[in-house]
């Protein structure tokens, strides 16, 4: 599949790739150029093979209740927005996502594309299984343009012509027809325009124009790493629970009353124990990769994402390890092992180094 900026992608000689079945650009030249546009100006990525998709009716906010593992309820106002995850009854994580209150029972979720198809597919199943007043609609009619950065804001205001200052962190607004949520997946600040495609070609133009860096996948992996976020499907799957995904906060309501699939498997492995954590590794004179062991001095563990930090110029990982694990480790690099330091993410904040 395609997105409607394949053409300016291919003009603009990106290295194009399959991703999660689209075709979808990899770096314009440099991704650690494109990194550092990012940090330091403004950067712009089509993330048009993310789907959203919109739930209504009047039982949505029960509806969601009970297949998403945070409570939507605490998006008092419209425009509001949480991330949460999709648990199976084992509590895995099936999938991490945005979800928008657009207005009372009326709500807009974003799927990563490499889960969307088995998303949806889950979501019908829990909708025919429960029999809520709920209709849910894939919008694959709109496409998503991220702009990034310390000077993300400044430009879109120009080129959208508005003031967007009113628009805090994790929330989002409407203006002409578009709809415009600052969230990011960057660790700098940012919006996501969603849109029509006919739109979507002219805000690229624009954006080009005022001189935002076009950026690929390579330098969207390696900003939200360094800002400690997860892939999806990397960093946790269906076989991991957000306990042993670094990701906890997002269940901290598990004593409430209110049930949501996967709840009762998440109550059973707080009671007896969780083995294992998600927690970031630095390293120097060497690149961590996916795959690679770790030993610690109290068991061993996997790299699940690792890079070289353009930011930082050494490498960073997150991998998962035995929960007791804290200190200085050893990755197995090439069949050489590698001492590295067990440290908490983010690894960069707002473009500042966390760790010393």
């Amino acid at each position: 599949m395609k997105t409607p900026l394949h053409d300016i992608h291919v003009q603009l000689k990106a290295q194009m790739v399959e991703f999660a079945g689209w075709q979808m650009p990899m770096r314009y030249g440099s991704t650690i150029d494109e990194h550092h546009a990012v940090r330091n100006h403004a950067g712009m990525f089509d993330v048009s093979h993310m789907l959203p998709v919109d739930i209504t009716g009047t039982e949505s906010t029960k509806f969601l209740q009970h297949v998403l593992a945070t409570d939507v309820r605490t998006l008092a106002e419209d425009g509001h927005a949480l991330y949460s995850v999709i648990l199976n009854e084992n509590g895995g994580i099936i999938d991490d996502l945005i979800v928008y209150r657009l207005a009372n029972e009326q709500y807009r979720i974003i799927l990563n594309a490499g889960a969307a198809t088995a998303d949806l597919d889950w979501i019908n199943q829990q909708l025919r299984s429960t029999h809520f007043e709920v209709k849910i609609n894939p919008r694959r009619d709109l496409n998503i343009l991220a702009v990034q950065g310390p000077e993300a804001i400044k430009f879109a205001e120009q080129v959208l012509n508005i003031s967007l200052q009113t628009v805090r962190r994790f929330s989002a607004t409407k203006f002409s027809g578009i709809f415009i949520a600052r969230t990011g997946y960057t660790g700098e600040d940012g919006i996501e325009i969603l849109c029509t495609d006919e739109v979507l070609l002219k805000l690229w133009e624009q954006f080009h124009c005022k001189g935002v860096v076009p950026c690929g996948l390579g330098a969207r992996d390696t900003l939200r790493l360094e800002a400690g976020m997860n892939l999806y499907g990397q960093d946790m799957d269906t076989t991991t629970t957000p306990f042993e995904s670094g990701i906890a906060w997002v269940i901290k309501d598990l004593a409430a009353e209110r049930d949501f699939v996967g709840k009762t498997a998440l109550l059973s492995q707080q009671r007896n124990g969780i083995p294992t954590k998600l927690t970031g590794i630095v390293l120097e004179g060497a690149v961590m990769r996916s795959g690679y062991e770790v030993s610690t001095s109290v068991g061993k563990g996997i790299v699940t994402s690792g890079t070289f930090s353009p930011t930082l110029r050494y490498s960073i990982a997150l991998a998962r390890i035995p929960r007791a694990a804290k200190g200085e480790c050893e990755v197995t690099i090439r069949s050489k092992s590698k001492m590295g330091r067990i440290v908490r993410p983010p690894f960069v904040r707002e473009g500042e180094r966390v760790h010393r």
